[in-house]
């Protein structure tokens, strides 16, 4: 079953790309990191 699985991602994964993005906290100082999956023709929109 896992081979399935990880089949199907590698199909689907080719036009993805793994945004991580820095956010400085407010409160703290410190810096957070979010992970996103986003398309790959969409990762300049969110780097604006």
């Amino acid at each position: 079953m896992a081979k399935k699985t990880v089949a199907t991602l590698q199909k689907g994964g080719k036009d993805m790309a793994k945004l991580i993005l820095s956010e400085k906290s407010a409160k703290t100082g410190a810096y957070t990191f979010k992970e996103i999956m986003v398309s790959a023709d969409k990762v300049k929109d969110y780097l604006k």
